[in-house]
């Protein structure tokens, strides 16, 4: 996002966290009605570019989005939206990702208000692993030509009545409006979750099963470099030989055996 952006960005999250008042069905709610509103955004292309023009007033933009959703969200949703499109926005994709985010986050902070939002952050790094696992359901997930109501069904039949409800509908939103890596769009949802909880997510992939003494080990390493608490999640590949890699954000650490031989060839060469 440009600088305009974040800053509209910026001020939308601070709304919704002032219209969040603790309940846990007002957050849950207006994550849905959030996501209903993406979609039609998603859908009307002009409507989009209406609520994000600069050219026209703020007051105008927002009186806008009262006309056409108003009575067909909660207040709460609804104040949230007016806020949102009242901002100067460089584009108007980044007011729908915004909204986006903020559907996200609400339906975590609902999450964290019934003290489930630890278990929701681990059912989503474990789906994603599970996609990362299996090309097949990565390919049915992402498929273009596939019909939206055909992905929904399908990961309903892969959740419903084994996660938690925000888990499974935070995953059905990512898998249909995400149009790249489906197990990445996940664990950016487990990463959000884990910011919630005023943590970073640490990725590590290990050549073998960490006992909780090395995961904790590894956990106080960590916060020690990125001066924060991090949480832990691991995915076991043998095919690393020996020790663990491991990702937080944009930065990667190697210990494996197998980057130890890569650096030695490179080394060597």
């Amino acid at each position: 996002m440009y600088a305009a952006s974040r800053e509209a960005s910026s001020r939308a999250r601070e709304a919704l966290r002032a219209a969040l008042t603790g309940s846990d069905t007002v957050a849950a709610t207006t994550g849905s009605e959030l996501f209903a509103v993406v979609a039609v955004l998603d859908d009307q292309r002009s409507l989009r570019v209406a609520l994000a023009d600069k050219s026209v007033s703020s007051s105008a933009r927002a009186e806008l989005a009262e006309r056409v959703f108003g009575g067909k969200i909660s207040g709460t949703t609804l104040a949230v939206l007016t806020t949102a499109v009242a901002q100067d926005w460089s584009r108007a994709r980044d007011l729908v990702d915004t909204l986006v985010l903020l559907g996200r986050e609400a339906l975590l902070r609902a999450a964290d208000e019934r003290g489930r939002l630890t278990s929701v952050e681990d059912e989503l790094f474990r789906l994603a692993r599970i996609i990362d696992d299996n090309p097949d359901l990565e390919q049915a997930l992402q498929d273009h030509g596939k019909p939206a109501e055909a992905k929904r069904a399908l990961v309903q039949r892969l959740l419903a009545g084994k996660v938690e409800d925000i888990t499974q509908q935070l995953v059905e939103q990512a898998v249909l409006r995400h149009k790249g890596d489906s197990g990445q769009a996940i664990d950016e949802l487990s990463d959000l979750a884990a910011s919630l909880r005023d943590q970073i997510v640490a990725h590590v992939r290990a050549a073998a099963a960490l006992t909780p003494q090395q995961r904790e080990h590894l956990a106080t390493s960590l916060q020690r470099i990125y001066d924060k608490p991090v949480t832990v999640h691991v995915q076991e590949d043998p095919t690393l030989l020996a020790g663990v890699v491991v990702r937080v954000g944009d930065d990667l650490i190697d210990g494996s055996a197998v980057g130890r031989l890569q650096r030695l060839r490179q080394s060597l060469a």
